[in-house]
């Protein structure tokens, strides 16, 4: 591709845009085969299911973004260089058009030679994968896809659909119902209500008013050519950094890997801010780049992901297992890993879900310190995830409250959060500090607490509230299928009691495997399983371990 365009921060063109030596073309011929095409000819469509990219050995490709009917060259293809985005891993619809410019030579690859390539040739999957990462962040950037959000930072639902389009790396337009004074013009083109905020336009022609996590999927095509009833090796249940490590580890390994996820990878890791106690990363990583490196990771080992479908059982009678969803449909497999984690705790409030999302909120990215640059807000909260997100807002907010209602942090935070705490001068920690009540219209604007010590009152104008409080398992869909503990985390390996084994009706003659439930060939990592440590280490850790164990329950 010739670039014209400005790189993003931290990318040059070159590897954006990179040529292919000759005996790199030579390679990848080796998966593919020689097409030779006149000008004017269109190789992928617009909104079309991508299955090959092309490599040009000769002649010259195009690419357009597509809006009104009107094309705008977003980059043109010279020799050695190659087309193609994430979107060819994920299944998902092309977003560019895709044309000869002049009669061309050219080496075609299907997707799966091309999975197969970055799979073996390790040069060559670094090259193509740093390119469609590189492409994908530029596409959302420029917002390419003609997809466009109105709604309000006062909405619940808008905020909601902002964080799912985002955590799932879809390109997307906002126009603020709030800030921009043109909107009406807008909503009275497509005859849109304001009690029908916030709608979703795409292709200006579909509009989507208030829809659903999974209505948006499918009409953005996110799960499209997934078969259901093929029989898998493995289900994976969640796709935090627990579900997308046994989904990189199974599908490297050569396990046939579904993921079923109800919003987007990550989980509540998938929320933090900035975590830098991982191993590897001494400067630090957000919880959303992580999750969307072990994302890609997944898929470039063959992994299929299914997004914003909710499990909501597992038919555990007979194998093999089904996972079950709304209406009759099921998906079966072999082996199961429950990686459902954990919902978050709610604060004892009273008005607390008339502010969800409209200046309560149970993450701390780079979406929320937008909305409240030079305010005040508040932290609630003691354990790693609280001290992340204070630092984190500290950056931006005016001041940062963090109330705790122990005595201090030393015994439920690391020492390098505290330090960042103690040195932060726009941070206060309050301790011995509860909520009492939330306050406002349509938005958070007040928040009132209590030193529980002094008796103390107080109020303040807050119009953001970041609560992490901790969390409850994420076990109720599987219907009593495995012996959980009695506060519901999934009890695995020698924590499961002879009782337990007596009552599950346990059939082997072995014991559980590490990390096994009460149902043979079916495995519960991460936050969801009892005696989980709560790190994202662990939970990576725990993801990669139950994948040997799968092997060996597959050759039972």
């Amino acid at each position: 591709m010739e670039s014209t365009q400005r790189p993003l921060p931290g990318s040059s063109p070159d590897e954006m845009f990179p040529v292919l030596a000759a005996e790199q073309q030579a390679r990848v011929l080796d998966h593919g085969r020689i097409l030779r095409v006149p000008s004017g000819e269109t190789l992928i469509e617009l909104d079309q299911q991508p299955s090959r990219i092309f490599v040009v050995v000769v002649g010259k490709l195009e690419i357009f973004r597509v809006s009104d009917n009107r094309e705008e060259v977003l980059a043109v293809c010279g020799p050695g260089m190659f087309t193609g985005e994430l979107n060819l891993l994920s299944g998902r619809r092309s977003l560019a058009r895709i044309r000869t410019a002049q009669a061309s030579e050219l080496i075609e690859i299907e997707r799966e030679a091309l999975v197969s390539l970055v799979q073996t040739d390790s040069e060559l999957s670094d090259i193509f994968l740093r390119a469609f990462i590189l492409r994908r962040l530029e596409l959302i950037t420029r917002g390419v896809g003609d997809l466009l959000l109105i709604g309000s930072s006062h909405s619940l639902d808008t905020f909601r659909i902002k964080e799912f389009l985002t955590r799932n790396y879809q390109p997307y337009s906002y126009i603020d119902l709030d800030r921009d004074a043109e909107v009406q013009d807008l909503l009275d083109r497509f005859q849109i209500a304001i009690a029908d905020l916030p709608v979703l336009i795409f292709r200006r022609s579909l509009v989507l008013r208030n829809p659903s996590n999974q209505e948006i999927a499918k009409c953005l095509g996110f799960n499209e050519g997934i078969d259901r009833a093929h029989v898998r090796d493995m289900i994976v249940v969640g796709a935090g950094p627990a579900g997308l490590a046994a989904a990189v580890y199974g599908a490297s390994e050569g396990l046939d890997v579904l993921v079923v996820e109800s919003n987007a990878p990550g989980g509540q890791a998938g929320t933090s801010s900035k975590i830098e106690n991982y191993l590897g990363f001494p400067t630090g990583i957000s919880g959303q780049a992580l999750a969307g490196n072990a994302y890609t990771q997944a898929q470039k080992f063959g992994a299929e992901m299914l997004i914003a479908r909710d499990a909501r059982g597992l038919a555990c009678d007979r194998r093999p297992y089904a996972l079950k969803f709304d209406g009759k449909e099921k998906i079966p497999a072999r082996t199961v890993v429950i990686a459902t984690g954990a919902q978050y705790r709610k604060l004892p409030v009273e008005t607390l879900s008339q502010f969800e999302g409209a200046g309560v909120y149970y993450g701390a990215t780079h979406l929320e310190s937008q909305m409240c640059g030079g305010e005040d807000v508040v932290v609630v909260g003691g354990g790693n995830s609280a001290g992340q997100a204070a630092v984190f807002m500290a950056q931006t907010a005016r001041r940062v409250y963090m109330l705790v209602r122990s005595d201090g942090l030393a015994q439920t935070m690391s020492r390098y959060l505290i330090r960042r705490i103690e040195e932060s001068p726009n941070i206060t920690l309050l301790t011995n500090t509860e909520i009492t009540s939330l306050a406002g219209n349509d938005h958070l604007e007040s928040v009132e607490w209590r030193n529980n010590k002094t008796r103390e009152v107080e109020t303040h104008t807050i119009t953001a509230l970041f609560s992490m409080i901790g969390a409850v398992p994420n076990s109720a869909w599987l219907e009593g299928c495995v012996a959980c503990d009695a506060a519901g985390f999934i009890k695995t390996g020698s924590d499961l009691s002879i009782e337990d084994l007596e009552r599950a009706h346990w059939p082997l003659s072995r014991p559980p495997y590490l990390l096994e439930t009460s149902l043979p060939g079916v495995f519960a990592v991460g936050d969801v399983r009892a005696g989980n440590v709560k790190r994202v280490a662990s939970a990576v850790g725990e993801g990669s371990i139950a994948i040997s164990f799968v092997h060996q329950v597959l050759a039972e």
